[in-house]
């Protein structure tokens, strides 16, 4: 028998619903998607043909409903993998956790996670507007150090040559997971491109922006860029994906991420109808899904 998690590693609201998303377990649905606005959550939900639940707690908002007869959760995050952790640790206590017995399901449930988001593009031949998909996420955050879990074989001898051809500041290790194939079949067209997304910690200096802060590596979106592996290159850069997969991974979630490029960094361009786009965007996966 497993042993019961205590109440302070797995924290239960008196409604019983999970600490920080302030959902219980049968509000969730096995099919997700995550965004990091808020407001985002409505302008995905308003396709719904109904709408079960609509709950709020911090900056996690919640709708689950029914898109073409498929129960759906949308979810917001907030920005960074910080969240992240959060938000994929409670969607897996949700489903394989038994709330009365604090101890873990002998029959886990494996979730279907998209993550829909914005982006830098690290491309020159990538335009502004394009919906572009995860193969990978490198991780320049440090979120997966935490957890012992390993990846395939591949992919570490992937990590191993972007780490001996590209530049990090000192004290950041890299790390890299693949996202899921299953869910990139259902999402990759002639609409998308498709490349290893770069994590951050911040929007900033972490993503090679410069104001009034000198940068301890100038060059690092150039060596990004440049990288070239086989079929592999690095596409977009955000915040939140090297956590999603990471997790989603050791936690045995299916888990992608799809993204509208705002700001092309090579060609210093930036979207000038991006709300647009970003309807096409959620329409496109709510009909691939």
């Amino acid at each position: 028998m497993h042993q019961a998690f205590l109440p302070s590693e797995l924290i239960i609201n008196k409604d019983g619903s999970i600490y920080h998303l302030g959902i219980k377990p049968d509000e969730l649905a096995k099919n997700i998607i995550v965004v990091g606005d808020q407001h985002r959550v409505k302008e995905i939900s308003k396709y719904f043909q109904s709408i079960e639940v609509q709950k709020q707690h911090r900056e996690f908002v919640c709708h689950t409903g029914l898109y073409n007869n498929k129960r759906i959760s949308v979810i917001s995050t907030g920005i960074g993998t910080d969240n992240i952790d959060i938000v994929l640790n409670e969607l897996d206590a949700l489903v394989n956790i038994d709330f009365e017995t604090r101890t873990e399901k002998d029959n886990k449930t494996h979730l279907n996670i998209v993550r829909i988001g914005t982006c830098g593009i690290l491309q020159a031949d990538i335009p502004v507007d394009s919906f572009i998909l995860s193969s990978h996420a490198l991780g320049i955050d440090n979120i997966a150090h935490f957890y012992d879990f390993d990846v395939e074989h591949e992919t570490e001898n992937l990590l191993s040559t972007i780490q001996e051809r590209v530049s990090f500041p000192s004290n950041i290790v890299p790390y890299l997971t693949p996202s899921s194939q299953k869910l990139n079949n259902k999402l990759r067209s002639e609409q998308t491109f498709h490349g290893i997304t770069v994590t951050s910690s911040g929007f900033y200096g972490p993503q090679g922006r410069k104001l009034r802060v000198p940068l301890k590596k100038e060059r690092l979106i150039d060596d990004l860029s440049d990288f070239k592996e086989n079929t592999h290159r690095f596409t977009n850069l955000e915040m939140e994906c090297s956590a999603l997969f990471a997790l989603s991974f050791a936690l045995g979630h299916e888990a992608t991420a799809i993204c509208l490029g705002l700001a092309n960094r090579k060609t210093k361009s930036f979207s000038k109808n991006y709300i647009k786009r970003m309807e096409s965007l959620i329409q496109y996966v709510l009909s691939r899904l």
